[in-house]
């Protein structure tokens, strides 16, 4: 099992694409089959770019084509009622950035096909047929392709994770339902501030919009997860009444609701994380991304960290001699910083919704929350600061870099 010169990428959001500019670097031709028709347009909210997730994007030259449409931000908030902390931040790093995922989508998307990556849409994966010389994927619409490993970057509901072990766990729903519009209100603080505010309801945050305005994003709790279809049947007028209701109280929960109209309201979707996976990779098959590491959002790490992953599985496809020691490394490189960003972003989730009497001394207490719950080089500087090495070998039993 030895031969990986070709790949098959499953999946054409974020990962995919990384993962097939990662292999064309490292000298592994691959394409990609995504099942939507087309690129994801207008699906999704923004999402939070981490330093450590520019830099992995830098070795695949998407990094300028990234920023350039991102927000930058660089001061960060947290709030309960009036009251309001600057979060610390780490010294000597490049801000954080959003950036709307569709377009993110397109950027990547755009980058590999000009790189000479193949990308198809329409083409669902419906079974693989494995060999010891290689592995072949079957589609749909009856189609069919053949390379010397499968690689799945096919999100939270990943088909190739079911393929590799039929027992695996699948997404864990989180009890909230995600929302985002850009409000007429224009909020004081500062350009490329974010602030988390804790309602009297919810949790929220918002920022200053370059263009004017400010956008915010709010998770409703929801009893049971919903679909994206589902979710957008209702009518966002509709939607935009509840969470009225729900942050109508706050400030500026309350002007940001109502300057914002039900036209522009986005619905995110239900919100997943993954639990552990047990089999990240068997055969010629392995995952990579959300299929097999989705941390909550409170992370600010969940893009960030499947681009990583996309570039640490290209190296050891690269440096190892055989498929299997590859996949073996590449665990091993990974299985443990993804874990521990999980766990960090559990802690935050826990604080995110204090209980009455907590919330009443929340402004008494926040700084010593933030000194010990956020201290910036013992939480996010290890996450923040970390740089792969690309011209630097893989070996058997690698230490992470």
């Amino acid at each position: 099992m030895s031969r990986k010169s070709t790949a098959i990428v499953i999946g054409g959001g974020i990962a995919g694409p990384v993962t097939a500019l990662a292999l064309h670097r490292a000298g592994i031709a691959a394409s990609v089959y995504e099942a939507y028709p087309s690129t994801a347009d207008g699906i999704g909210g923004t999402l939070a770019l981490a330093p450590n997730g520019v830099a992995a994007l830098r070795l695949v030259g998407a990094d300028e084509a990234v920023t350039a449409l991102a927000t930058p931000i660089d001061r960060q908030l947290l709030a309960v009622g009036h009251k309001q902390v600057a979060l610390p931040g780490l010294a000597g790093v490049p801000p954080l950035r959003v950036v709307r995922r569709n377009a993110l989508h397109q950027v990547l998307h755009d980058r590999a096909v000009a790189e000479g990556v193949v990308i198809e849409h329409g083409k669902r994966l419906v079974g693989v047929r494995e060999t010891t010389s290689g592995v072949t994927a079957r589609f749909a619409d009856g189609s069919t392709a053949e390379a010397d490993v499968l690689i799945g970057a096919d999100g939270v509901h990943s088909t190739v994770r079911t393929l590799i072990d039929p027992h695996a766990p699948g997404p864990r729903f989180t009890g909230l339902l995600g929302f985002e519009a850009v409000a007429r209100h224009e909020v004081t603080t500062e350009p490329g501030t974010m602030t988390f505010a804790f309602g009297r309801r919810g949790y929220y945050l918002y920022w200053p919009e370059p263009g004017g305005g400010t956008r915010w994003g709010v998770n409703l709790p929801q009893d049971r997860p919903l679909s994206l279809t589902e979710a957008r049947a209702v009518p966002p007028a509709e939607w935009l009444r509840t969470l009225r209701a729900a942050y109508g109280d706050d400030a500026p929960g309350r002007e940001l609701m109502a300057t914002s109209s039900a036209e522009e309201l986005q619905v995110v979707g239900s919100l997943h994380i993954m639990p552990p996976v047990p089999h990240w990779h068997r055969g010629r098959m392995v995952l990579v991304g959300d299929a097999a590491h989705a941390p909550s959002n409170s992370s600010g790490q969940g893009a960030s960290l499947a681009i990583e992953s996309a570039v640490q599985l290209a190296r050891c496809l690269r440096d190892l001699p055989d498929v299997p020691s590859a996949f073996a490394a590449y665990e091993r490189l990974r299985r443990d910083r993804v874990q521990k960003v999980a766990t960090r972003a559990a802690r935050i989730n826990r604080k995110k919704a204090p209980g009455p009497v907590a919330r009443a001394i929340m402004p008494v207490l926040m700084p010593l929350f933030i000194k010990a719950a956020m201290n910036p080089e013992r939480t996010i500087g290890p996450e923040q600061r970390y740089v792969i090495d690309w011209d630097a070998p893989v070996t058997a039993d690698p230490v992470a870099r």
